[in-house]
């Protein structure tokens, strides 16, 4: 792409889509969650649990969710634990050394873009989530000190332009399916038009937490000509495969969308064989192929999750005798400054 050219400007927001209510309505308080779902005051956080990171999750989300089950595995990914206050050593804000790749404003690089893989980068988006899973890496990040919008775009999609090893751009954030489709629709739009790229991918956590996100006016911008469009979702659990989140993957499916689904091993939550297993197996009923498994990210606050690395290979031995190849998801581990992730087992 020439530097010089000028970007799609997406038009003025309309008015509010019916997902962007639902996610103004998420739950943010965590006496009301508690309230909610039936459970005990006394699991209510401490301040310091939700400083920086508050309770976030959609209502449809905590529909899914047992009530009186303190141990709830969906719970348990959403609801701040006062064990994210402790020091834990080896455990860091930014256990990924993203921030300082990721260009902060003013720096060498161009803000906003990470490039850790010689043919593929990804673009930080958007801060925004509607969902604040409690594991989460980028949990620390200053999103701040990044550019966001349009403004951002055109430095990155020139850096992206000059480099003609980069085939693949994938959107991150945050979550890019928390921006308008306007906006959506002009950067995708200015991705096509950079020749050299193949495979256009998002990941997200929308069509999980909050299933209406995935409209017609999604699908129209996502199944455009061009590169390859890939959504890779974040499913933990089972039950987090409701009947709308099935169908919202098979929406995306029958656009030509290829959906793969990532899942991080969370000590409580879903470090079981027969859990995994079965989440795998909903997951291609739904139209989606396991893709990863992710040894926990250490970051502070969610010491824990962590499971163990023989804990984490002994499981993936068992989850491989449980289901056929195709099923299984590779578990790795990412490490800052390698050039792919790690294969653990």
């Amino acid at each position: 792409m020439d530097g010089s050219r000028t970007l799609a400007e997406p038009p003025p927001d309309a008015s509010p889509a019916r997902w962007q209510r639902l996610l103004a309505q998420a739950v943010r308080d965590p006496a009301e969650l508690l309230r909610l779902l039936n459970l005990p005051a006394d699991l209510l956080p401490p301040a310091a649990a939700t400083a920086g990171f508050p309770l976030l999750v959609p209502r449809g989300f905590l529909a899914r969710i047992e009530r009186g089950n303190s141990n709830d595995p969906l719970l348990k990914q959403v609801l701040p634990a006062a064990a994210e206050a402790l020091t834990v050593p080896g455990f860091a804000a930014d256990p990924l050394a993203e921030h300082d790749a990721c260009g902060r404003a003013g720096s060498s690089a161009v803000p906003g873009l990470l490039h850790k893989y010689r043919n593929r980068v990804l673009l930080v988006t958007t801060a925004a989530c509607a969902v604040h899973c409690r594991y989460c890496f980028r949990r620390h990040f200053d999103y701040r000190t990044l550019p966001m919008g349009s403004a951002w775009w055109k430095p990155a999609l020139a850096a992206i332009a000059a480099d003609p090893a980069i085939d693949e751009v994938i959107l991150s954030g945050g979550d890019p399916l928390t921006l308008p489709d306007a906006h959506l629709a002009a950067l995708a739009a200015d991705i096509r038009a950079l020749p050299q790229i193949r495979r256009l991918r998002l990941h997200t956590r929308l069509p999980v937490v909050l299933p209406e996100r995935i409209d017609n006016a999604l699908l129209a911008w996502l199944a455009q000509p061009g590169p390859t469009p890939v959504v890779v979702i974040h499913a933990n659990h089972p039950h987090e495969i409701a009947t709308d989140v099935a169908a919202a993957c098979q929406r995306l499916r029958g656009a030509g969308v290829l959906v793969l689904n990532q899942s991080v091993l969370l000590a409580g939550v879903n470090d079981r064989a027969t859990t995994l297993a079965e989440l795998s197996l909903k997951l291609f009923d739904a139209g989606v192929l396991p893709y990863y498994l992710h040894v926990l990210d250490r970051v502070a606050g969610a010491a824990h999750f962590l499971v163990d690395d023989d804990r984490a290979v002994a499981l993936h031995r068992e989850l491989a005798a449980l289901l056929p190849g195709y099923l299984l998801p590779r578990l790795v581990r990412e490490v800052a400054g390698e050039p792919s992730k790690r294969t653990l087992g």
